[in-house]
């Protein structure tokens, strides 16, 4: 019997335009996101289908406009009868899962992805650190050079250790930036800055982790009903105190993606759904294992097209 994983995809999937569609022809999900405008306090279905893409990409905004996203689809998805053994998420990805869990709420989702970006954006205002993905460097070369810039002053740290090659690295903007230039003299093939607002997942954001503690303590979080695979970890979790635990720890901490799909491999998981924004984390998948059946719902047509290819067996 084939396994099946849903995946959620982090910051940088953002896109103006992203659910229009869905929006106009699903009632449920004209539902859910004016239901996130109303608990917001403002209208974020308007930034997510109109922008401009530089408030889009304000981690205030793109936090509960990626969980909006996966959260609509996760619903149109699962009227299907369509249903996970296992859920993951990216980075931000990670409160998605925690929704198809049914760990937290997708309103309680809505708000504390907002407020976390808002503690992000003040720990390192916008314009202070970056991130940037380095290819073809292994994670121990790399973490040789962000540990010698480091020692000089610029914090910069891996990040996200996505797929074999591809690992992000984040931190103070010229942190960032010494780091790609030394990975290239030390066999890096190509460094690429990343459109996100700050330094994620790094020694810079633990100021936000203190005060983020607060914001969950507010919220519910139940035991998860199918098993999350951790960013922090890369390991399965279902209690509701280990989640709140990992949430905090997640950011400061580096996303072990391609652990994760490793780890999700080996439990027998051969098809992989990423619901969302997007199509990022398929090819990161696909990178990691070639043979595993990848699927991508981001809008009604590829949600048709999953659905129709899961019926059929494919």
């Amino acid at each position: 019997m084939s396994k099946i994983a849903f995946v959620f995809p982090g910051q940088g999937s953002q896109a103006v335009g992203m659910l229009k569609d869905v929006y106009a022809a699903s009632e449920d999900a004209k539902k859910m996101i004016d239901e996130g405008n109303e608990a917001l306090g403002f209208s974020l279905s308007n930034l997510m289908f109109e922008g401009p893409a530089e408030d889009l990409t304000l981690t205030y905004h793109a936090q509960p406009a990626l969980l909006t996203a996966s959260a609509v689809l996760l619903n149109e998805l699962t009227k299907e009868g369509i249903k996970p053994d296992y859920v993951a998420g990216h980075s931000l990805g990670e409160y998605s899962a925690l929704v198809a869990a049914g760990s937290i709420s997708y309103i309680d989702g809505v708000k504390t992805v907002h407020t976390r970006g808002q503690l992000m954006n003040k720990a390192v205002p916008a314009g202070e650190g970056t991130m940037a993905a380095v290819l073809g460097l292994d994670a121990e070369e790399l973490e040789k050079v962000t540990a010698e810039i480091s020692e000089n002053g610029d914090v910069v740290q891996l990040a996200n250790i996505n797929c074999p090659g591809q690992i992000v690295i984040s931190g103070t903007v010229a942190g960032v930036e010494k780091a790609g230039a030394l990975a290239k003299e030390r066999g890096a093939k190509r460094v690429l800055p990343l459109n996100v607002s700050g330094p994620f997942h790094s020694a810079l954001m633990k100021p936000a982790a203190e005060e983020f503690k607060n914001v969950l303590a507010n919220i519910t979080i139940s035991n998860a009903s199918v098993p999350v695979v951790a960013n922090v970890t890369a390991e399965p979790m279902t209690e509701a105190k280990e989640i709140s635990e990992r949430l905090v720890e997640q950011l400061y901490s580096p996303v072990r993606f391609h652990e994760s799909v490793e780890r999700m491999l080996n439990d027998g998981v051969d098809t992989f759904i990423e619901i969302g924004a997007g199509k990022v984390l398929s090819g990161l998948v696909k990178k990691v294992n070639r043979r595993a059946t990848v699927h991508a719902v981001y809008d009604m047509e590829s949600l048709q097209k999953t659905v129709q290819s899961l019926k059929d067996g494919e």
